[in-house]
C-alpha cells in the first residue's frame, strides 16, 4: 500500500519544469497559493507591502499534498490523496489535477480531468494543450528507495534525482536507510539509476532538495539528523559524498521533543540557502494536547560564492508551529512560512492557542529574515499541508 509520503514524490516528475517556474527573477506579481484539506486557496502577493490578499478558492478531489507549475507557468499541477498523518490507515485515491492560472489575476480553473495514480513512482506525459496524458513506460523496474518525498529534474532536464528519506529505528525495528536516487532523464525514460547514499544511508536521512541557480550544487535537507548538505554536480554525476554538512537547529545540544528539518530554498541571487526546523511533540495537560517545546525556526545561511560552503548567519523564529512548506517570491524580497496546524503552548503560568498561520518576513539585502506579519488560519481540525508562490 502507498503511503502519503511515497505518493507526494509522484507529482514533480510528472509535471517536469526548469527551476524558474517557480519564484524567480526580476521583479514581478507573483500568486500564493496555500491548501487546508482539499481546499487550495489563491492569495495575491503584495511585496512592497509584505502582505497576502485572499480570493477564491478550488477543491480538490482529496487532500492537497504537492504542487508544481508547468515551465510556462500557466498551469499548476496538484497532487492530492486521501491519506494524511494522523487519519489512519494510508488511502486509497490518489490523483493529479491540472489547473489554468489565469496569467493576470492568477486565479486557477479546472484543466481537463484528474488522473488517478497508481502505487509506485511513475512518469505521466503532458499534452500541447497542457493537459495531463498517459503514463510514460519504463524499460526497467525502478528503485524509488524507502519514503520518498521529492522528486526534481536538473535544469538542462537531464537528471531526475528522487529523495527517500528512510525511518529512524522504532518499536524494535532497525533503522531504514535512506538515499539520493539519481536517473537519466529522457523523453520522460528513467535509466541507469544510482543511489547516494553515504554510509550505506545510515544515518542520512534525506528529505528535500533544491538546486542552486548557476552553479552546479544542490543543497539537501536531512530531517532525520537536523542538518544541511551540500553536493556537487559533475556534469551529469551526483558525488557520492556531501561537500559540506551543516547544523539546521540553533541548539543542537538542547533538543526538548522531535526535531525534523524540512524544506529547502536556495535565494533566486544564489547567495544565500534558507531550511526550516519543525517541532510539534506535545504532552497531556488538564485534558488538553500542549506543545512541550522545541525549535520551530527559519535558519539562514550565506553561500560562499567560490566553493558553495552554506554559513549560517541567523535562526529566527517562524511564528508557528511545524512549518512544512516556505516559499521566497519572484523579486527575492519576501519568505512566506506556512505552518500546518495549531497547538496550545505555555506562556508564563497560563495556555493559550498558537493557530495555523502564515507568516511572512521581509529578505534583507544580506540574505537575513525580518518578521513582518502572519495570517491566523482556521483549518477546521484539517492540516496546511501546502504552500507555494508562483510568478506571473
Amino acid at each position: 500500500m502507498m503511503d502519503r509520503r511515497t505518493f507526494t514524490s509522484l507529482l514533480a516528475t510528472a509535471a517536469v519544469a526548469p527551476r524558474s517556474s517557480f519564484a524567480q527573477g526580476a521583479p514581478r506579481k507573483s500568486a500564493l497559493y496555500s491548501s487546508v484539506g482539499p481546499v487550495l486557496t489563491h492569495y495575491d502577493v503584495d511585496v512592497e507591502a509584505a502582505a497576502l490578499i485572499q480570493h477564491a478558492s478550488v477543491t480538490l478531489p482529496a487532500n492537497v499534498q504537492y504542487a508544481w507549475p508547468h515551465a510556462s507557468r500557466r498551469y499548476l499541477y496538484v497532487a492530492s490523496s486521501s491519506s494524511a498523518p494522523g487519519t489512519g490507515p494510508a488511502g486509497t485515491e490518489h490523483h493529479v489535477s491540472a489547473f489554468r492560472i489565469d496569467p493576470a489575476s492568477g486565479a486557477l480553473t479546472p484543466h481537463g480531468n484528474p488522473i488517478r495514480l497508481p502505487s509506485a513512482l511513475r512518469v505521466y506525459r503532458i499534452k500541447g494543450d497542457a493537459t495531463l496524458g498517459e503514463e510514460v513506460p519504463q524499460r526497467a523496474p525502478i528503485d524509488a528507495g524507502i519514503y520518498g518525498h521529492q522528486v526534481r529534474v536538473t535544469a538542462n532536464n537531464r537528471l531526475a534525482i528522487f529523495v527517500a528519506r528512510g525511518n529512524d529505528p522504532a518499536g524494535g525495528k532497525p533503522e531504514d536507510p535512506g538515499a539520493l536516487k539519481v536517473f537519466s532523464y529522457k523523453d520522460g525514460l528513467l535509466t541507469n539509476g544510482v543511489s547516494i547514499a553515504p554510509n550505506g544511508g545510515y544515518g542520512f536521512g534525506p528529505r528535500h532538495l533544491d538546486f542552486h541557480p548557476t552553479r552546479p550544487w544542490v543543497y539537501v535537507s536531512l530531517e532525520r539528523e537536523n542538518k544541511l548538505d551540500m553536493f556537487r554536480l559533475d556534469g551529469d554525476t551526483l558525488a557520492a559524498a556531501p561537500a559540506f554538512r551543516r547544523e539546521t537547529l540553533a541548539e543542537p545540544n538542547n533538543i526538548k521533543s522531535r526535531q525534523a528539518a524540512g524544506t529547502v530554498h536556495v535565494h533566486p541571487n544564489g547567495r544565500f540557502v534558507y531550511g526550516v526546523n519543525r517541532a510539534d511533540t506535545t504532552t497531556e495537560f488538564e485534558g488538553r494536547k500542549l506543545f512541550v517545546g522545541g525549535e520551530n525556526t527559519l535558519a539562514v545561511y550565506s553561500i560562499d560564492p567560490s566553493t558553495g560552503e552554506p554559513a549560517p548567519i541567523q535562526h529566527v523564529d517562524t511564528r508557528g508551529i511545524h512549518c512544512r512548506t516556505f516559499h521566497i517570491d519572484a523579486s527575492g524580497r519576501m519568505l512566506v512560512a506556512a505552518h500546518i496546524m495549531g497547538l496550545a503552548v505555555r506562556d508564563g503560568a497560563a495556555v493559550r492557542e498558537v493557530p495555523a498561520c502564515m507568516s511572512v518576513f521581509r529578505i534583507g539585502a544580506d540574505g537575513r529574515l525580518d518578521y513582518m506579519r502572519k495570517y491566523d488560519i482556521d483549518t477546521g481540525g484539517k492540516l496546511m499541508f501546502w504552500m507555494g508562490m508562483v510568478k506571473l
